[in-house]
């Protein structure tokens, strides 16, 4: 038995056009075409979308998901490795609320006692925070998502590690900013942006209206403001708007 791409797109809620793309990438090719052009699919394309629906929700990008998917030969033993990433993600989950609790409480007894918003550095507070792939953030830059994932294939673990504690110790140096008052146009803001910048120019030349769209995504797209507010509430939108700006004043 087969099914048509408009049947798997309802049964698996991925769209056509997403469906379609996974054809032409080689992740998910269909079972055969149709003389009306359309694909069609059988059971084991069916357990292949769900492999890779369930490493999407784990943050994977497209191109380990296949790195991933063509060394698996045996479809229970990949279960069972997604039951376990699954399980950790339970895990990092759980540990991820009961930070974001904690720090409720806390900034509930600041307020009540009437003292100012702190933020410190103790470990636990980033307690199961991971930002999800830096390249899936910037899907809407699929140059600069590009060029991030060549950068990523090429780099070591301990590279990659150093980078995403670079990229958090940043997040934290702004809120921190915030914290203390700072508006987003401040010149310690400033001076963290453009840094930032900088390093988004070692990959691609970004204009003025291309940075202020990155600085609108990380309001508009749900998994980047997340990573932000998990750290700071506010943080999303004080981003965005020392990106504006310093879109305004410095790269116009």
């Amino acid at each position: 038995m087969d099914w048509p791409i408009s049947e798997v797109a309802r049964m698996s809620g991925v769209t056509a056009r997403t469906l379609r793309h996974y054809d032409e990438t080689g992740l998910l090719p269909p079972v055969r075409i149709g003389a009306n052009g359309h694909r069609y699919y059988e059971e084991r394309q069916l357990l292949r979308l769900q492999q890779i629906l369930v490493l999407r929700a784990l943050g994977v990008g497209l191109p380990e998901i296949g790195r991933i998917l063509s060394d698996q030969v045996d479809e229970v033993d990949a279960l069972r490795g997604h039951h376990q990433r699954l399980l950790a993600e339970r895990d990092r989950l759980d540990a991820l609320a009961g930070t974001v609790s904690r720090t409720i409480a806390e900034l509930e007894q600041s307020r009540k006692d009437g003292n100012p918003m702190t933020i410190n550095r103790p470990e636990n507070l980033f307690e199961g925070v991971t930002p999800s792939q830096y390249e899936e953030n910037m899907r809407d830059f699929p140059e600069l998502a590009g060029e991030v994932a060549r950068r990523a294939d090429a780099m070591s673990q301990a590279d990659a590690d150093a980078a995403h504690r670079e990229r958090t110790a940043q997040m934290i140096r702004l809120a921190e900013l915030m914290a203390a008052g700072h508006p987003a146009d401040a010149d310690p803001v400033q001076a963290e942006i453009d840094v930032q910048y900088r390093a988004l120019t070692e990959l691609r030349a970004i204009s003025a209206e291309d940075y202020r769209a990155i600085g609108r995504s990380i309001i508009d797209n749900e998994t980047w403001r997340a990573a932000y507010e998990a750290i700071a509430p506010g943080l999303a939108a004080y981003q965005r708007d020392a990106i504006e700006a310093y879109a305004t004043t410095r790269l116009n």
